[in-house]
């Protein structure tokens, strides 16, 4: 099984014009979770404007967070590691658990 994590940011505009920090994040987090997990996970970011981005939840604040159909983060001014880090051993573990899986 492979766990499917999903962050949706945006750009932010800055004084030195629009940026996408979020973006720059996942990439780290990324790497994190690869060191960690191996191919065990998956990570997906998306720009809210990318033309592939899944639709966000009525009234979502950014940056969206998901692990699996789980929604660990919705708005603030990072991504922090560590919820998603729960996450993602709390889905493998299940998965492990699971006969059917």
């Amino acid at each position: 099984m492979t766990v499917h994590v999903q962050i949706i940011g945006m750009p932010v505009a800055c004084m030195e014009g629009i940026g996408d920090p979020w973006r720059a994040r996942a990439v780290w987090i990324a790497q994190q979770l690869a060191s960690r997990f191996g191919d065990a996970v998956r990570l997906d970011y998306h720009s809210l404007y990318d033309a592939d981005c899944p639709p966000p939840p009525e009234g979502a604040t950014f940056p969206l967070v998901r692990v699996g159909d789980a929604l660990v983060q919705a708005g603030g001014e990072n991504i922090p590691l560590p919820p998603i880090l729960r996450a993602v051993e709390a889905s493998l573990a299940a998965d492990a658990h699971d006969p059917l899986s």
